[in-house]
């Protein structure tokens, strides 16, 4: 939409992330005309406009990703996944299926007690990844949109680490969306899970899907 990746200012003291919105909108109205759809994040955590902002922030204009005519979104967060609210940002009045799945931190593998979790990944790709599996789910389903949303760092028992979301005319479409997007961000988005026990800890092995070329291919 800008032509521009990323961008490096110097903002008075005081400033808002909203000032710094209306700055990049002046230079490119189409995020003018987008606003009521961007979402802000400082720091790689969702944020109010009214928010200030200090030396060395990072602010971050988020668009929704589309699929088709169609608003889903694909988003990682460092903080709590509120499902609810997720579904209903993405509920139509012509919807009548929500299907959602929500991953979350266990007590225990194989009988070994897990203390807590702690999830990485490659951000920039992750995000993409994501949007594409979502385009595709939402090409080959009948559903009016799809939503994942993956939380990074530390996960405590109990706590959502992943969340995906179908909307539907039709219980069967979002059932099948929704399985489809779990099955397939676990093996085709670059997130690498840690796993702390009481008595140590490691990297869970996990599983790309066939389709990925390996670099030994």
């Amino acid at each position: 939409m800008t032509g521009l990746r990323e961008d490096s200012i110097d903002v008075a003291e005081g400033g808002r992330a909203s000032s710094v919105f209306d700055l990049y909108a002046a230079r490119f109205p189409l995020l003018r005309e987008m606003s009521a759809s961007i979402v802000l994040a400082v720091n790689q955590k969702f944020c109010a406009p009214s928010v200030g902002l200090s030396d060395g922030d990072e602010l971050a204009f988020l668009p929704p990703v589309s699929g088709g005519s169609d608003e889903h979104f694909f988003a990682l967060t460092r903080d709590p996944i509120d499902a609810a609210a997720l579904a209903r940002r993405i509920l139509r009045d012509e919807d009548g299926a929500i299907v959602t799945f929500e991953g979350v931190t266990r007590n225990n593998t194989k009988g070994r007690a897990t203390r807590y979790l702690d999830y990485e990944c490659y951000e920039a790709m992750a995000v993409k990844t994501m949007a594409e599996i979502g385009a595709e789910i939402a090409r080959t389903h009948e559903i009016s949109r799809i939503a994942m949303v993956h939380r990074l760092g530390r996960i405590e028992i109990g706590e959502t680490s992943v969340v995906v979301i179908a909307t539907a005319p039709h219980r069967k479409a979002a059932f099948d969306a929704a399985f489809e997007g779990i099955n397939k961000l676990k093996r085709l988005v670059p997130v690498w899970k840690k796993e702390y026990f009481a008595d140590g800890e490691v990297w869970v092995d996990g599983e790309w899907d066939d389709s990925v070329v390996r670099a030994g291919s």
